[in-house]
């Protein structure tokens, strides 16, 4: 039991969405559709993990969620595309209802679900700062007295009097961000929308944040991809996957989790045939098609074994494949890339090492890239975004005490050379 104060209260909520029997693209892929969902049976169509939400024609954005979040509290909510996040924001801020289940709010909500939210195109900055305010009930005296920290917090005063239907998305963000800090709501909702800010106010819109929750009591809901915002703004966090909330706890537990679901949802062969690619000016000459992990838990320190399958339309004299290493927060830490080698009209299986011993613990991916190079230029054949995951397990003979990421970073680097100066006196 705890007597802190229940600002969010969510019992059995569900968001059913109802889809139409046709719109698949062609006249097969509708009659498919439509004589599987006749007989009750999963439609073939349907996207990978659409299917599992599916029932009948009504699909399940959101399905039998609970959650309490108490006053002061910064919540965290991360999630793969797809998973209800944004659903679940919409529900809280009133945007949407829920078609099952109940939500009880105690107190007046600001909600950034995506930028210009809330705002009036051809009314000026100032103009909506009032709005807004008038929305959640206040006075134009209680508005008067923050109008000038908002518009100071903005860094938007020379163009305060202008129509926000002129302003770049980034000062759209600046005076939204600012509105929903310094106005008179308990429960401040964020989705994803600091990204469009410049580092500088990023930073800022933290720090506000976090004075928010610990000085002025307010409970904050935010959502986020960038694991290290997570980390820095929020004491608690939520993983959502599939409509469900699986994980409610410590935001690094959260983190680890997330990383591990990640992990855990690939195969360790996987068909990449038609994985995501990118990249200008690709021959398609040669492509990788499947990929293969042989172990993908491995302890600091392990080397990587995996075997990836190219098949070749010409043989290839000089092939290099070239790995793009990311962390489970998706920032890019390193590259690396293999010796030239021959491949043969075909099917080539290779045999690839990659030496982990410089990663830290966490969720690990590679896009890799099949290229060579021919009179100085770069002939690029294939481009595969997260082709090779795997999962670096803490090793603690190594410091003694869990890896920490937010502090010590995603990389370990080679042993420090120190010891003690001489006195040559």
């Amino acid at each position: 039991m705890t007597d802190r104060k229940v600002m969010i209260q969510l019992n059995h909520v569900d968001k059913v969405y109802r889809l139409g029997e046709v719109g698949r693209g062609t006249l097969q892929e509708d009659l498919q559709s439509w004589w599987a969902l006749r007989r009750g049976r999963e439609d073939p169509n349907s996207k990978i993990g659409e299917a599992s939400r599916m029932k009948g024609t009504r699909f399940y954005a959101l399905e039998d969620v609970d959650l309490t979040v108490y006053q002061g509290e910064c919540l965290g909510i991360i999630g793969g595309n797809g998973a209800g996040k944004s659903t679940l924001l919409k529900l809280i801020s009133r945007v949407t209802a829920p078609t099952g289940g109940s939500i009880d709010l105690y107190g007046r909500v600001t909600s950034m679900l995506e930028v210009g939210t809330g705002f009036h195109g051809e009314m000026t900055g100032i103009e909506n700062i009032y709005l807004n305010g008038a929305i959640l009930g206040m006075n134009r005296k209680e508005i008067d007295a923050v109008l000038e920290q908002i518009i100071d917090f903005s860094e938007v005063r020379e163009f305060i009097n202008t129509p926000v239907k002129r302003y770049s998305s980034g000062m759209y963000v600046k005076l939204a961000f600012s509105v929903a800090a310094h106005l008179n709501s308990e429960i401040v909702i964020m989705d994803e929308v600091l990204a469009v800010g410049d580092i500088a106010f990023q930073k800022k819109c933290i720090q506000r944040m976090l004075s928010a929750a610990r000085d002025e009591n307010r409970t904050i809901l935010y959502v986020s991809h960038n694991m290290n915002t997570i980390r820095e703004l929020c004491d608690r966090c939520i993983v959502m996957d599939q409509g469900h909330i699986c994980f409610d706890g410590e935001v690094e537990e959260a983190i680890r989790f997330y990383s591990e679901l990640l992990t855990g949802e690939q195969s360790a062969r996987k068909d990449l045939t038609n994985a995501a690619r990118s990249g200008k000016g690709l021959t398609g000459n040669a492509r990788i098609v499947f990929s293969s992990v042989e172990n993908q838990i491995l302890h600091m320190g392990d080397p990587l074994d995996f075997r990836l399958t190219v098949r070749s339309k010409e043989p290839l004299p000089k092939a290099q494949l070239r790995l793009v290493v990311s962390n489970s927060a998706g920032e890019i830490v390193g590259m690396t890339y293999s010796d030239p080698m021959v491949l043969e009209e075909g099917v080539n299986e290779l045999d690839c090492r990659f030496d982990t011993g410089m990663l830290s613990p966490g969720a690990w991916f590679f896009d890799i890239a099949l290229f060579e190079f021919e009179n100085e230029a770069q002939i690029r054949h294939d481009f595969v975004r997260r082709a090779v995951n795997f999962h670096i397990e803490e090793n603690r003979r190594y410091f003694g005490q869990p890896w920490k990421r937010y502090s010590w970073g995603s990389v370990l680097f080679p042993p420090l050379t120190a010891g003690k100066a001489d006195n040559d006196e």
